[in-house]
């Protein structure tokens, strides 16, 4: 279903958060009030562009939707975005919008605590999707009908907008959540005919209002509950794949945890990727987890 370049390379839209990521690390545990040395980094990042970055590296031409500010953290992100080789030309630009910032802090014993600053994002709205309506990547009559990548920093009236729009209509949608607390804007996309989710264990008992012991139970809920498909991950336990009735489970390598923001982002696009390069369901799961594995060590590009 994907739409292809002069060059034929696969294009794959990336709708959702474009922003700088700043996130100190440090190989201590830490807990409230702890102060220990790391290292703090600014790396491009937001759930789109995260999903993005991860593209590239399989040879996939990301198409950027979003919001990006014209500050000057805007003008050195658009610059880091096309030296990656990502589409940038259909950006929403404000000259009154900030470009968001995202913040982190991660120790030894995993995620200590996150702030999404997504506002400018929630502010540009239905603004974003404007390409996709102008006849640039599509329109209401002849909607985009290739992979579009959708995360949940999007606001639930935009959501919600997206599950009924004529726009999406086509699309082979994967979504994800943003984080946990964002994880039930995402219902009302449940009943779209080309979703697949990909959440993780919390995420998918957050969205279903029950828990679940493991990842292929948590799957097969979310399909039961009207989604297409279902991925979800459960760390260094066994993520679940949902579809038509089948789930299959496969365990990631085990690996020493360098670090944790995006390794989410990561899973899912690989798989995106996998399964765009015409990957069986099992070796899909497989080269997403390898990826994701190879991303927490710390053994491929930030």
């Amino acid at each position: 279903m994907t739409n292809l370049q002069n060059n034929d390379q696969p294009r794959v839209l990336c709708v959702g958060a474009i922003l700088w990521d700043v996130i100190g690390r440090t190989e201590r545990h830490m807990r409230v009030g702890s102060d220990v040395p790391g290292r703090i980094l600014r790396i491009p990042g937001g759930v789109a562009m995260n999903i993005a970055m991860t593209f590239t590296r399989f040879s996939l031409t990301p198409v950027l939707l979003g919001a990006i500010g014209r500050d000057d953290g805007g003008e050195e992100l658009m610059r880091a975005a096309g030296s990656m080789g990502m589409v940038t030309d259909h950006l929403y630009r404000s000259d009154d919008l900030p470009t968001d910032v995202y913040m982190a802090i991660e120790g030894g014993n995993g995620l200590i605590a996150a702030i999404a600053d997504a506002h400018s994002l929630e502010a540009a709205g239905a603004k974003i999707l404007r390409p996709m309506e102008d006849g640039t990547l599509g329109s209401a009559g002849t909607p985009y009908n290739g992979t579009v990548a959708l995360d949940g920093n999007l606001t639930l009236a935009l959501l919600e907008e997206i599950s009924h729009s004529p726009l999406f209509s086509k699309a082979d949608l994967r979504i994800a959540p943003a984080s946990p607390g964002k994880a039930e804007r995402l219902l009302p996309l449940m009943n779209h005919p080309g979703a697949t989710f990909y959440v993780n264990l919390e995420e998918a008992g957050l969205l279903l209002k029950r828990d679940f012991d493991n990842a292929s139970d948590a799957a097969l809920a979310l399909t039961d509950r009207g989604a297409a498909r279902a991925m979800v991950s459960d760390g260094g336990r066994p993520a679940g794949f949902a579809a038509d009735g089948e789930v299959i489970s496969q365990a990631p390598p085990e690996v020493m945890v360098t670090r944790v923001t995006g390794a989410g982002d990561t899973f899912m696009a690989a798989h995106i990727a996998a399964e765009l390069r015409g990957e069986g369901a099992e070796a899909a799961l497989t080269t997403a987890l390898k990826a994701a594995a190879n991303y927490v060590s710390g053994n491929s590009p930030q």
